[in-house]
């Protein structure tokens, strides 16, 4: 079967070999634009319990404690632990790649915590807003994966499977020393899996390079792009609709969206390639495993909300937040 050759650059622009403007790190800003937009339109229409002026600090620390931290120290406690213990400083390579979900999910909620004590605001009412813009983000950086040609998914014959360079650094042995004696005629410099992957977009040897490549890479799901609907699209169309149309108890929201991630995670992991190197458990990818435990964090949010959360504030229009009594 046909499959066209992922070899999308992953700079928007290059000033110099390895140095510029990551589509990944672009992905980050439209995410954090956008989800400042939107808490701050929550906030003017009456929906949050912390003013607009407020927002901004908000915002920034959710992205740099929550978000960034969060997903940093996620990925390595998750899927690279040992790689911390002996490095690290790599936890400040964040141009290198390697974020969790779950640990930024698990920053995130960590940061909101804070502030709510700091500032005296309902912890489950920042939480019900934040789950709104939350998939906003996640669809970015489902996308930038995409862009990335990284989390790419599992063999398949559908009709729109790609082939992903990226299996070359994930299994070595398609590399072999056929492969690197056929690219080396192309140009003796591409003579690694990784020298091969930065040439295909190279206008010169690129076309050539695919050539090559397509008797070599398999067929695979585009799973980032499934991710990108399951977790962005459609959940962030699930909590926007409930957030503005159900007035729910402050928690209640919290505890659907974690169990509604946590359902098409599990679903979408069907189509994603385990990750290279870390065991299934109980016959679960490391990605199913964890998101099992978000379900019990989600049915906690949701007991707790009812039982003991404050009615959500009321929308409409111009009711906006009153500054926290001190």
């Amino acid at each position: 079967m046909f499959a066209a050759i992922h070899h999308w650059n992953p700079f928007l622009i290059e000033f110099s070999s390895g140095f510029g403007i990551r589509w990944y790190g672009l992905a980050y800003v439209m995410g954090f634009w956008l989800g400042f937009l939107l808490l701050a339109w929550l906030a003017r229409r009456g929906y949050s319990v912390i003013t607009p002026e407020q927002v901004g600090d908000f915002v920034f620390g959710v992205a740099l404690f929550g978000v960034l931290l969060g997903g940093r120290l996620g990925y390595f406690l998750f899927y690279d632990f040992s790689d911390l213990l002996a490095h690290p400083f790599h936890l400040l390579r964040v141009w290198e790649g390697g974020m969790s979900s779950h640990g930024g999910l698990l920053g995130v909620a960590l940061y909101c915590l804070w502030y709510s004590r700091r500032h005296r605001v309902p912890w489950c009412g920042l939480g019900d807003n934040i789950v709104v813009v939350a998939p906003i983000g996640i669809f970015f950086g489902r996308i930038a994966n995409f862009i990335n040609g990284e989390l790419y998914g599992r063999i398949t014959s559908v009709p729109w499977a790609l082939k992903f360079p990226g299996e070359l650094l994930d299994d070595p042995a398609l590399a072999d020393r056929a492969t690197i004696a056929c690219m080396t005629k192309v140009d003796p410099a591409l003579n690694t899996p990784g020298a091969i992957i930065d040439a295909l977009s190279s206008p010169e040897t690129g076309p050539q390079v695919r050539a090559i490549l397509e008797g070599i890479l398999h067929a695979r799901h585009p799973s980032q792009l499934y991710a990108a609907f399951l977790e962005g699209a459609l959940l962030f169309a699930l909590c926007f609709w409930l957030r503005t149309r159900v007035r729910l108890r402050q928690g209640v929201l919290t505890g659907i969206f974690f169990i509604a991630y946590a359902v098409v995670r599990i679903f979408g992991e069907q189509f994603r390639e385990p990750d290279v190197g870390i065991a299934f458990t109980f016959g679960l990818t490391r990605g199913q495993f964890l998101s099992t435990f978000m379900v019990l964090i989600g049915v906690g949010f949701i007991l707790w909300g009812r039982r003991y959360g404050r009615p959500s504030p009321r929308p409409g229009v111009g009711e906006a937040a009153q500054p926290a009594k001190r």
